[in-house]
C-alpha cells in the first residue's frame, strides 16, 4: 500500500516538463507528459547522481544534464550510454488539481 505524498498543484508543472520534489532526505523527478498525465522516478540519474530537473524533457524522454543519458519517464527504463540502469519509478496521481507520488 503506497503512502501518499502531496507534491504540488497539477498547473505548476508544464506540459512536457519535470519539476524536482525532495522528501524525507531523497530527491524525486515528477513530468507531465503532453497527454496530461503524470509520472514520477527517482530524481537523480544513476550514471553521476545529477538532478534530472535541471535536464531536457521531450518525447516522454528525460536527458540528463551532464551527461545526455537519456531515460523514458513513464518505465524508468535507460535508453542508452552512458546509463545502464533503469530509474526507479512511482505510482502518481492527481486529486482536486493537486499532484500526489506514492512512496
Amino acid at each position: 500500500m503506497s503512502n501518499w505524498i502531496e507534491v504540488c498543484t497539477a498547473d505548476a508543472i508544464d506540459e512536457e516538463d519535470v519539476i524536482r520534489f525532495d522528501h524525507d532526505g531523497r530527491t524525486f523527478a515528477v513530468y507531465r507528459s503532453p497527454e496530461d498525465d503524470y509520472f514520477a522516478t527517482d530524481g537523480l540519474c544513476t550514471h553521476e547522481k545529477i538532478h534530472l530537473a535541471d535536464g531536457l524533457v521531450m518525447d516522454n524522454i528525460i536527458e540528463c544534464p551532464k551527461h545526455n543519458g537519456r531515460f523514458d519517464y513513464r518505465t524508468g527504463e535507460a535508453k542508452g550510454a552512458p546509463v545502464c540502469v533503469n530509474l526507479q519509478t512511482y505510482p502518481v496521481k492527481v486529486e482536486n488539481g493537486t499532484v500526489f507520488i506514492g512512496l
